[in-house]
């Protein structure tokens, strides 16, 4: 399979999390490169979620999102000026957010952050099924603090 990339950059505010996730699902839907609506789907929503998470904490200035399809693997990374990594964790009940990561996390078949020199990158790969019978298991061991 090519390898196919997109990578864009939106301000961080709250309207560049629809603008950063239409212009990546047309970017791959452009890539014909035939993923599963499954795939499709998870990316969309990791998308939401990563660059949300950039924007709420980036404070001012730009977000930045790249995403590429690399044989097996879709990744998307997103990267912005705050240098705090986040943490995994499950909310209250009652809590109006908090989630975003934990979705990634069960969704993403790997994720993680690290910091950058100028703040963070939170990446989330996506693996591409080799086969139509592929299904992939969840197991996440998390507990309310």
């Amino acid at each position: 399979m090519a390898a196919h990339r997109l990578t864009l950059s939106v301000p961080a505010a709250p309207t560049a999390v629809t603008s950063a996730r239409h212009q990546a699902m047309a970017a791959i839907a452009g890539w014909k490169a035939e993923l599963d609506d499954e795939v499709v789907h998870t990316a969309e929503l990791v998308i939401s979620e990563l660059v949300t998470n950039a924007v709420r904490h980036a404070g001012t200035g730009h977000v930045s999102m790249t995403v590429r399809l690399i044989a097996t693997v879709l990744r998307i990374e997103v990267c912005d000026s705050s240098p705090v990594l986040p943490q995994l964790g499950l909310p209250d009940e009652c809590s109006e957010n908090g989630r975003g990561l934990f979705l990634v996390a069960a969704l993403a078949d790997q994720y993680g952050a690290e910091p950058t020199s100028t703040g963070k990158r939170c990446w989330a790969e996506i693996a591409l099924p080799t086969s139509p019978d592929q299904k992939s298991a969840v197991a996440l061991p998390l507990q309310r603090s």
